[in-house]
């Protein structure tokens, strides 16, 4: 398969989450056709832009196509903006999910897990660090939600600078060049 779209991403090391999330398995849906043809690889990117009230933005790449692509403003306010991320994280991991079933339930395979784009390090630190612990029972939902996906290895996730996260174009005025350099990377991302 072409993977000239993820090659910029490394490859993400997976690790065993059993002792945090002994219930986490992946499955596929019990009545799934058999997977014909090629595969497809899953990419995704997320953002928001602490306000009073965030901004969710996020981006769903099937191969190198962008199949969906969201920006809503957050039904509740967070104190920080690691609580908006990890909402924002909930909601991109719940969208990715869906898509994935949608798939199986139409016989396409999934190779391998989705690379998820993240603009905040803490977030990709108490994500993909099993001994993290969190301090905020306010965002306990959406830390276990997307450490569970994780363990189940639907999705593994890296840093993504905020000034090449193309999900930002979804959250944040982009002026001039910089707008027009994220359309195009949007839409053309494997030319």
């Amino acid at each position: 398969m072409d993977n000239a779209y993820n090659e910029h991403l490394p490859e993400i090391e997976q690790r065993d989450w059993s002792e945090f999330y002994p219930f986490s398995k992946k499955s596929d849906p019990p009545d799934m056709p058999e997977a014909l043809g090629l595969g497809v690889e899953l990419t995704s990117h997320a953002t928001n832009l602490v306000t009073r009230q965030s901004r969710t933005g996020g981006l769903i790449y099937v191969n190198k196509a962008p199949v969906v692509w969201f920006s809503k403003k957050q039904n509740r306010i967070e104190t920080s903006s690691f609580g908006s991320k990890f909402m924002a994280l909930k909601t991109g991991v719940e969208l990715l999910e869906g898509l994935i079933y949608k798939f199986q339930m139409m016989g396409v395979l999934i190779e391998g897990y989705c690379h998820t784009c993240i603009d905040n390090m803490s977030v990709v630190n108490n994500t993909s660090a099993q001994e993290s612990v969190l301090k905020k029972k306010s965002n306990s939902i959406a830390y276990h939600y997307v450490r569970s996906k994780c363990a189940e290895d639907i999705l593994r996730i890296i840093y993504e600078n905020t000034k090449t996260n193309l999900a930002d174009i979804l959250t944040k005025v982009q002026v001039g060049a910089t707008k027009k350099a994220f359309r195009v990377k949007i839409m053309f991302a494997g030319d």
